[in-house]
């Protein structure tokens, strides 16, 4: 199985984005009640790796339509602010 990619991300502060595209070769989502990326966090330099695009580690949002075994199936993720945090738009409840 493939992790599916994140897609987007318009969480410019992000230690691993640059130019709207994450550079964590992975993420985990969610903290159990929110579809937050537990990845992001901000940092004076960038971080990642340049050449890969980030993907979907693991997803702890159970009572999503793409989360099969806490392993996301969506083909691929939007990550963007809402209020505190960077979240998953792509987040669907069941």
């Amino acid at each position: 199985m493939d992790m599916p990619q994140v897609s987007v991300c318009e969480v410019a502060e992000c230690a691993y984005n640059e130019d709207s595209a994450c550079h964590a070769l992975a993420i985990t989502v969610g903290d159990a009640t929110r579809a937050q990326c537990d990845t992001y966090f901000v940092h004076p330099t960038k971080g990642g790796d340049a050449s890969a695009l980030g993907r979907v580690g693991a997803c702890k949002m159970s009572g999503c339509m793409h989360n099969v075994g806490l392993e996301c199936q969506a083909p691929g993720i939007t990550v963007a602010a809402l209020q505190d945090a960077a979240d998953c738009l792509t987040f669907t409840a069941r």
